[in-house]
């Protein structure tokens, strides 16, 4: 008897686990590992969502329930998927489904719709409330199956109503569940010829179809009717008369559609390109899984060196993926790609629609695209012959998810690199500081670009120091010796990038009376003024709301708006140059789909002068007529609680510095600072990560912080704050208890519990146990059991916990 082990859908932390079940005989041939199933769970048999994660031969027992029906003819998941499955529900915590909507793309989800639906010519007994006879009579007229939901809202009755449990004894009304596709594959209306002759006498127009359809085979109707002048009833009346048949084909929705191809050649290499391309190819065709770290300054052309490694993948029939750390940078590299290998490229990023992602993942699945571009969860891609797997700006804190599962890339390229014996290579300017010490270790193959292309120099590096400038009554955003700057560029026809890594107009609305600031009500963090709109934002829940006259502590008319956002410094710039053209790149300016994308090819073009924005404005662009970079407000980053702000605000200096001088003409740099003398701004300044890694190893040294143990953060989160905090506490008891007890051989300390930050968002108070251990088996068997025993304590019912072994400073 074959048996099925199966994960469920919707599960709690305490049911997500294997379950067995028996394949009956006529799904014997059909099923197999990585097919979804309907199945009876729990004591009511109610129809449930499964994912076939093995098959086995065992005994027949009265225990086991049968499978239902077959959802995936096909297996959803291969054997490389369902241990990629198993590998995020170990490591991350999180339940098999939300790993498994993490491999394959939302659309490709399919949902069971459950209904109500009346028996006809059933005799309602007597004893029946009226309530059951008014649902009876409500279903009767009612042609589908009826949420249940739907159908006590319009009749005014309570959840769960007893006259539901009647109906359904009584056998008068029965509960249904079907299958619904979330996104339905596109069709595109086919014909072909279904007779080679025919005796019918045709009209000219119809004899033309078929003249065609000799020549081709077959073709859309659309084309038909296009290439042979004719109307659909044409088409229809040859299909009804039996000379044509018709049928469906599926189409794909690319991304790539519209986009304008300019092939391009292979790229010629500078002879430091050329001697880390040759060290990377002799290292990918070694048949051994690798990691690498391309460290090259800025502007040194590592796209291009990916590039020839792909074309020596491509031709041992190896497929690659090219991850990237922000949708900002997709439009560009893809741009790149797609002029070079055309439409063997797929792309994958969440500003695609739900269809288009889902027709881009079948693409890659069925061998039509080979190298995929995309942002962090591209790296789940099904590409079947993986060569090479590259992380750009791999030290960005994006290839990290906060959500379940809290995966981050790195992790999962090295897995599929082992399963493919494909090289992982990771990139970056400003490496980040585990992966700089992997590689001087050994652990990584180090490899180095240490020219910017073609000879190309460094930005000249200005800083500025604020603190004369307000000294003097000036701006507190653009600097005089920065604005005479910009009067040069706009002079000499040349452009200019700005970068304030802060959106909205003031940044804080606070009474100049009592000093009250206004907080957002579901969240603890200051509002900013919006001038676009004349509202109040939450930049963390959203929650918007006009600005109030008067303080609603002391009822004071002195409110302050001060600090300085990009919608401020955009309305300073037109005040300063009222004839230069001006781009703000931010979230406010960028929600809508492919806005990233126009606004970059409009300032490539040379429609505007200035672009001010946000870190988006900061990585991996290459502009060659941006000769000026201005870095406002450098330091805003370097005392956040956070034990990567140093390193993160250096990167951010490094790369926006990075982004001028790309061409022929020279770049120059001003960075703003009140702390002029800080050795991230002037390291940073300088282009001196060896300087800076040497400095923030040995912090992370004496702080003991990673590379030299692994950081876990358990997050507590409630909308009782008492509640919240006592679950944090009991953990961190059941911690000691359990540790000490079980695992003494575990090196671990913790800290905490304390307040988040934001402590309180969307309306729920938030407290984080940070952990310093290592990231092992059986540490993770330990939180793993902590995790199970705090969801099966019934007083933490209204309350969340998470647990990130990738903690890297954000929560």
């Amino acid at each position: 008897m074959t048996i099925a082990r199966v994960a469920i859908d919707r599960a709690t932390v305490q049911f997500d686990k294997e379950y067995d079940y028996i394949v009956p005989a006529h799904l014997g041939q059909k099923l197999k590992a990585g097919c979804r199933v309907v199945i009876p769970f729990g004591s009511g048999n109610r129809n449930r969502m499964a994912l076939v994660l093995d098959l086995l031969e065992g005994e027949h027992t009265s225990k086991l329930k049968e499978i239902f029906g077959l959802v995936d003819e096909e297996p959803l998941l291969g054997p490389e998927e369902l241990g990629l499955l198993r590998y995020l529900r170990e490591q991350t915590f999180c339940l098999y489904f939300d790993a498994l909507r993490a491999i394959v793309p939302p659309g490709i989800g399919v949902n069971l719709v459950g209904g109500l639906t009346a028996k006809r010519g059933i005799l309602l007994p007597d004893s029946l409330p009226s309530e059951a006879v008014q649902i009876y009579e409500y279903l009767l007229v009612k042609k589908k199956p009826v949420d249940e939901k739907k159908l006590l809202a319009d009749l005014g009755l309570k959840e769960n109503h007893p006259a539901l449990a009647r109906l359904i004894e009584a056998g008068a009304i029965e509960r249904g569940e079907r299958l619904r596709q979330r996104i339905q594959d596109e069709r595109i209306a086919m014909v072909r010829m279904a007779e080679l002759s025919t005796s019918k006498k045709l009209t000219d127009r119809q004899r033309a179809v078929i003249e065609l359809l000799l020549q081709v085979g077959c073709a859309s109707i659309k084309e038909v009717i296009y290439f042979c002048g004719v109307t659909r009833a044409v088409v229809d009346r040859l299909i009804t008369t039996g000379v044509l048949e018709s049928f469906e084909e599926s189409s794909y929705r690319s991304p790539n559609a519209g986009r304008v191809r300019a092939p391009s050649e292979s790229p010629i290499l500078t002879p430091d390109q050329e001697a880390a391309f040759q060290s990377l190819k002799d290292i990918a065709q070694s048949g051994k899984p690798s990691t690498s770290l391309l460290y090259g300054v800025t502007g040194s052309g590592k796209t291009q060196v990916f590039i020839r490694l792909i074309e020596d993948a491509l031709a041992r029939g190896l497929g690659s993926i090219v991850l990237v750390p922000e949708i900002a940078l997709t439009p560009q590299t893809v741009q790149m790609f797609y002029d070079r290998f055309g439409e063997r490229v797929a792309v994958l990023h969440s500003s695609l629609s739900m269809a288009q992602r889902m027709d881009e993942w079948k693409r890659i699945k069925e061998g039509l695209a080979d190298i995929v571009v995309g942002t962090r969860s591209a790296v789940f891609a099904p590409v079947k012959k993986l060569g090479i797997i590259v992380i750009d700006e791999e030290q960005e804190h994006t290839y990290h998810s906060e959500s379940a599962p809290r995966f981050h890339a790195r992790q999962v390229a090295a897995l599929r690199s082992r399963w493919h014996n494909a090289a992982v290579i990771l990139s970056s300017a400003t490496p980040s500081v585990e992966s700089y010490s992997n590689a001087l270790a050994g652990k990584y193959n180090l490899v180095t670009l240490s020219q910017r292309y073609q000879g190309y120099s460094l930005p000249e590096v200005t800083v500025i120091d604020m603190r004369d400038s307000l000294l003097a009554g000036g701006s507190t955003a653009i600097s005089e010796q920065l604005s005479d700057e910009l009067m040069i560029n706009l002079k000499n026809g040349q452009q200019s990038i700005l970068l304030l890594n802060r959106r909205g107009y003031n940044t804080l609305i606070k009474c100049s009376s009592c000093g009250e600031v206004t907080r957002c009500p579901h969240c603890s963090i200051p509002m900013t003024y919006h001038a676009a709109n004349g509202r109040l934002v939450c930049h963390y829940c959203g929650h918007s709301q006009p600005p109030g006259e008067s303080c609603p502590s002391c009822k004071s008319k002195l409110i302050r708006y001060s600090g300085v956002g990009t919608q401020r410094v955009e309305e300073e710039l037109h005040e300063l140059f009222p004839d230069a053209r001006i781009l703000r790149m931010d979230m406010d300016t960028t929600m809508s789909r492919f806005s990233h994308e126009k606004a970059f090819d409009a300032f490539s073009r040379g429609e505007y002068d200035i672009m001010i924005g946000t870190q988006m404005v900061a990585k991996g662009l290459n502009f060659p007529s941006v000769t000026l970079v201005g870095v406002l407000m450098a330091d805003q980053a370097l005392y956040a609680d956070d034990f990567r702000s140093y390193e993160r605000t250096f990167s951010l200096i490094t790369q926006v510095v990075g982004r001028g001088g790309r061409g022929v003409l020279p770049g120059r740099a001003f960075i703003q600072t009140y702390t002029p003398d800080n050795r991230v701004i002037s390291l940073a300044s300088a282009q001196d990560y060896p300087g800076f890694y040497a400095e923030e190893i040995e912090f992370r040294r004496l702080g003991l912080y990673p590379p030299y143990c692994d950081m876990c953060c358990i997050g507590f989160s409630g909308e009782d704050r008492g509640q919240a905090e006592r679950a944090a506490k009991d953990f961190l008891v059941s911690l000691k208890a359990r540790g000490t007890a079980d695992y003494s051989d575990l090196p671990l300390r913790a800290l905490g519990p304390s307040e988040a930050s934001p402590f309180k968002a969307a309306g729920r108070y938030r407290y984080k146990l940070i952990l310093k251990c290592r990231n092992t088996a059986r540490m993770r068997q330990l939180l793993h059991q902590l995790l199970t025993d705090h969801y099966g304590d019934k007083q933490n019912r209204e309350l969340t916990v998470y647990i990130d072994m990738h903690y890297d400073g954000n929560i």
